[in-house]
């Protein structure tokens, strides 16, 4: 049985018995069954997967300094100003160091600013910066169009109401070192 993409049926390939090996797919003939898209009724499990231990070396990073940057920004991403939350009630914004903490970056609400998940990661490959006057630069050639609507017309940063927790310039600094635009 193979699932098509995209038609949402379960499509099964009715070989001939006198073809030990399935004939080319396009010789086949396509047969839709009335069944539930991920039917896995007759799949069954033939042996247990292999269990391996890792040991990871990073820097630590303070759990806390995730909260702190949240409650900051009113978890809202100070890029694209969306407030999502889950269906357990929490935050999908995430808390993004400005120099990062493997860049001997510290856990200090001033290095720290609220993404939505897809901002975050442009944000950590400088595809995304913020200059010193808080607005957003935007290395045009790598981001798609459709994530350009995202960030709003004037390209400011939205930041958080008290100033002492407003993003440092040194760390903005830093960031705009790895800016790809």
């Amino acid at each position: 049985m193979i699932w098509r993409a995209g038609f949402g049926t379960l499509i099964r390939l009715d070989a001939s018995p006198a073809h030990p090996q399935p004939p080319p797919a396009e010789d086949l003939p396509l047969v839709a069954e009335e069944r539930t898209p991920f039917a896995f009724d007759d799949v069954q499990m033939t042996e247990d997967r292999k269990i391996v231990e890792q040991l990871v070396s990073r820097p630590f990073r303070d759990r806390a300094f995730g909260v702190a940057v949240k409650e900051a920004y009113g978890d809202t991403c100070a890029v694209t100003g969306l407030k999502m939350v889950n269906g357990g009630g929490r935050s999908e914004v995430q808390a993004a160091h400005i120099r990062p903490v493997a860049e001997r970056g510290p856990d200090s609400v001033r290095n720290g600013i609220a993404l939505s998940g897809t901002i975050h990661w442009m944000f950590d490959r400088g595809l995304l910066s913020i200059d010193n006057d808080y607005r957003i630069l935007v290395a045009d050639k790598f981001v798609p169009q459709p994530i350009a609507r995202l960030l709003p017309e004037d390209r400011k940063l939205r930041l958080p109401p008290r100033r002492d927790l407003w993003p440092h310039p040194a760390f903005l600094a830093y960031h705009q070192s790895t800016f790809k635009g």
